[in-house]
C-alpha cells in the first residue's frame, strides 16, 4: 500500500501522508509519494489547488533518522523542499509536525491547524540543524525572535500560538484541518485559476528572490554542524534514549 494516498474532490488535489506507525517518519517511499503527487498537481490543468496532510494523529515527525536525506529530481528534498511551485499548496496539520515536518509545512503556502497540532525545529536538541529550508524559512514566516526562540531551544509552538502569529491561517477544532483546508480551497477556488496562479508566482518571486543565498548560509551552516561534535553525541543519545552529554569546545 502507498504511504501516500490521493484523491481528487473536484479541482482540489488531496495528498495524504500515511506512515503513522513510524509518526509518518518521512523516508524515500514517502517523499516519491509526495513528489509525485506534486507533480500530478503542477502538471493537470484540472487541478488548480492541492492539500497536504498526515493522519489524524501526527503531520509529520521529519525525518526518518535510520535512512539517509530522501531527495526527488523536481521537488529535492522531500519532494517538495526546492519545488518551484503555481498552483496554491495548503498543509493541512492534526497532530506534531516537528523536524522536516514542520520544514514541509513551511515549504507550503497557506497553513490549517487543529488546535491539537504542534510545530517544532528540535534539530538543535540533537546536536543538528534544519537542513531543509527552515533556517530562513523560519524566520520569514514567524516572527524574528519566536523563529529564534524555536530554533535555539527545539521547544514547539502550538497551534494557537501560531495562529496568534500568523503562522496559521485557519484555526479548527481538533479532527477538523482537512474540512477546513477543503473550505479554504473553495474560496480559492472561487477565484480565476489563472490569476490565481498569476498571483502566487509573482508572490513567490519577490519571496525568493534571496534563496539562492539563503540555500549557501545553510550548507555553510550545515558543513560547520558536521565538523562539531555535537552531532555525534545528540544522534548516539537519540538512537540511546537518553539525556546528551555534550562536550565544550572553544571558539
Amino acid at each position: 500500500m502507498s504511504v501516500v494516498r490521493t484523491e481528487r474532490i473536484g479541482h482540489v488535489l488531496v495528498a495524504h501522508i500515511e506512515r503513522e506507525e513510524k509518526r509518518n517518519a518521512i523516508n524515500e517511499d514517502i517523499t516519491l509519494g509526495i513528489d509525485a503527487a506534486l507533480n500530478t498537481l503542477d502538471d493537470d490543468p484540472e487541478l488548480w489547488v492541492g492539500i497536504l496532510t498526515g493522519t489524524p494523529k501526527v503531520f509529520s515527525a521529519g525525518t526518518d533518522l535510520t535512512g539517509t536525506m530522501p531527495t526527488s529530481a523536481r521537488g529535492g528534498e522531500y519532494g517538495i523542499i526546492r519545488r518551484e511551485r503555481a498552483k496554491p499548496l495548503i498543509a493541512a496539520v492534526e497532530g506534531f509536525a516537528v523536524g522536516g515536518g514542520f520544514e514541509i509545512v513551511l515549504a507550503c503556502d497557506l497553513v490549517v491547524a487543529s488546535h491539537g497540532a504542534t510545530f517544532g525545529l528540535p534539530e538543535v536538541k540533537r546536536g543538528l540543524i534544519p537542513t531543509c529550508g527552515g533556517l530562513f524559512r523560519g524566520p520569514r514566516a514567524l516572527p524574528l525572535n519566536v523563529a529564534r526562540e524555536m530554533m535555539l531551544t527545539g521547544d514547539s509552538i502550538d497551534a494557537a500560538r501560531g495562529y496568534s502569529i500568523g503562522l496559521v491561517n485557519v484555526l479548527t477544532e481538533p479532527g477538523g484541518a482537512l474540512v477546513g483546508a477543503l473550505a479554504l480551497a473553495e474560496r480559492i477556488g472561487a477565484c480565476g485559476p489563472n490569476v490565481v496562479r498569476i498571483s502566487l508566482q509573482a508572490i513567490n518571486e519577490v519571496i525568493a528572490a534571496d534563496d539562492a543565498d539563503d540555500w549557501d548560509a545553510t550548507a555553510r551552516a550545515t558543513h560547520a554542524m558536521v565538523a562539531a561534535p555535537d552531532k555525534d553525541e545528540g544522534m548516539r543519545a537519540f538512537f540511546e534514549k537518553r539525556s546528551p552529554n555534550w562536550e565544550t569546545v572553544q571558539a
